[in-house]
């Protein structure tokens, strides 16, 4: 930890169980396939990406000792994260994902963060003790936060002085937590990235396309919305203005993992000095190639 991360990355590290099949899926289906066991959560592939594009993320999350721990801890260090800056807690074990993926897509999936929301506010001492910053001091760089936090804790940081000067990216996780993220919107800080339905979930409505929904945001106070929509246009909405951008088509061969490989695409595009236009073009074909199997998990 001799220097300060380029980014960091705070929310879910865990161990990634990922059941693949090519035949199409429904509740009760018994097909042939494969399962994989990879380094995974929101965070951690937001920073993964990170790190194929050249940059040094820094992982603020919570690790059990346990075996599972270690061996992800390591997983991290060689895939290019930065891990010296975790909670590693001796009482709570790694947490898990675990998901099955057919050929008509995500079939089921169930996210054990509970090592996460139990840890709390301990996985952000190196942001209040100096380490990384303080209230005195806060850290300005770029972070990029995940809706496996809890709402209470994603509330703190949108108002804690300690996060004021940091460029906020934020991603609810799944559907099922977007509205962890109503704080962003109440405090009119960070930029949110989100699909379609959970753009929904936040405005409590349904919507047809992503600009509509970026707007939407924006109205409720987003200070900036960044929407996808599968195969359909993505939107890059704030209160000055719209930018939409369509996706490369491509085959689909896997899905977890490809809203983590946009949002961070997307931020390494700005941090290049991209405009809101080329970002978007960029983050939509790192996320085609990421779902095409073009690049490894």
């Amino acid at each position: 930890m001799e220097e300060t991360p380029d980014i960091l990355c705070i929310g879910s590290v865990l161990w990634d169980v990922i059941g693949r099949s090519a035949s199409h899926m429904r509740q009760g289906s018994d097909v042939p396939g494969h399962i994989t066991r990879l380094p995974g959560g929101v965070a951690l592939n937001i920073a993964m990406t990170f790190a194929r594009f050249g940059l040094r993320p820094g992982l603020l999350s919570a690790v059990g000792r346990d075996r599972e721990g270690n061996e992800l801890t390591e997983a991290c260090a060689q895939l290019g994260c930065e891990t010296g800056y975790l909670y590693r807690s001796d009482d709570l074990p790694t947490d898990r994902y675990m998901a099955v993926e057919g050929a008509n897509g995500l079939i089921a999936a169930i996210a054990d963060a509970h090592t996460l929301e139990r840890a709390g506010a301990r996985i952000l001492q190196p942001l209040l003790d100096g380490t990384l910053g303080s209230v005195e001091a806060p850290y300005n760089g770029p972070m990029a936060l995940d809706g496996n936090l809890t709402e209470t804790l994603l509330d703190e940081i949108a108002r804690d002085p300690a996060f004021a000067a940091a460029d906020l990216r934020i991603a609810p996780a799944s559907p099922g937590k977007a509205e962890r993220l109503m704080p962003f919107l109440r405090a009119r800080r960070g930029v949110l990235y989100v699909n379609l339905e959970e753009a929904g979930l936040l405005c409590r409505t349904s919507f047809d396309s992503a600009p509509q929904a970026a707007a939407r945001l924006v109205e409720r106070g987003a200070a900036r919305a960044v929407v996808t929509n599968g195969g359909d246009a993505a939107c890059d909405a704030t209160p000055e203005g719209i930018v939409a951008e369509c996706p490369p088509e491509v085959l689909v061969t896997r899905v977890t993992g490809a809203g983590d490989t946009f949002m961070a695409a997307h931020i390494v595009a700005e941090l290049g000095g991209a405009g809101r236009a080329e970002a978007l073009d960029r983050a939509l074909a790192a996320a085609a190639t990421y779902v095409s199997g073009d690049i490894p998990s």
